[in-house]
């Protein structure tokens, strides 16, 4: 018989080892590789703007009055309140309710004594009306015995905002899919598809609100001029593009 070299045994065996730990990387890393690749991402976010015209306008004044009685005081606010309420209806405007009534006492100070000398009654309303009608309206609303004006507030329309919304969403989107061409155009790469959207939403824009100093100045004209402004609505929208 012949005798086989202890030598080649081990060559043997060696070979043997290691087809079979090449065997096992074909069969476990190129998986894994291949899976890594086959969710190679690329995530961004799209911002949208989109600004509309404030053609509504939320006014809140009201009625203050100062007296001896506190009965007085409260007859009076309340007369000419619904004199103020009256020519208001008879404007049609909307959304018209009272905000908020008060009554309260009316102190002195001097040499660190208090002494009462009366009472404050108030009574205010809010009500929405068209913005180019406003400036007259506050003036007659003085007229008719409003005494004080708390805030005057600009909107859109709600269907306006809903399509503002829309369309921010629209350019956010679109201002993601940009992004993501000019990265992997960038990086010799090319989109295959999206494969996860997340929408960040369209925020209701808060009211603008006319500052006091404004309505100051503009109360000593001639005729009150209102001008509403515009309102921004702002949407994101996030991609995830497999590429």
């Amino acid at each position: 018989m012949m005798r086989i070299n202890q030598s080649t045994i081990v060559w043997q065996r060696f070979l043997v080892i290691f087809t079979v730990a090449l065997f096992c990387s074909l069969v476990w890393i190129n998986p894994a590789m291949a899976q890594e690749q086959a969710f190679r991402t690329l995530t961004v976010t799209g911002q949208g703007i989109e600004r509309i015209p404030t053609t509504l306008t939320q006014v809140q004044l009201g009625v203050e009055i100062q007296g001896k009685s506190a009965g007085e005081v409260q007859q009076n606010v309340a007369k000419r309140t619904a004199t103020v309420v009256d020519f208001l209806k008879s404007r049609k405007v909307e959304r018209l309710q009272t905000t908020g009534i008060r009554l309260q006492t009316n102190y002195q100070y001097n040499n660190n004594e208090r002494r009462l000398t009366g009472y404050i009654g108030t009574n205010t309303v809010s009500f929405r009306t068209e913005t180019e009608k406003v400036g007259a309206l506050l003036d007659q609303s003085v007229k008719a015995g409003a005494t004080r004006i708390d805030g005057v507030n600009f909107t859109a329309t709600e269907e306006a905002i809903a399509t503002a919304q829309k369309q921010a969403l629209r350019l956010a989107t679109k201002d993601a899919q940009q992004q993501a061409e000019a990265v992997l155009g960038a990086l010799n790469f090319e989109a295959k598809e999206i494969v996860n959207i997340q929408v960040g939403g369209a925020n209701i824009p808060q009211p603008r609100m006319m500052q006091t100093a404004q309505f100051s100045r503009a109360a000593s004209a001639e005729s009150t001029p209102v001008i509403g402004g515009e309102q921004t609505v702002n949407a994101s929208v996030t991609l995830q593009i497999h590429y």
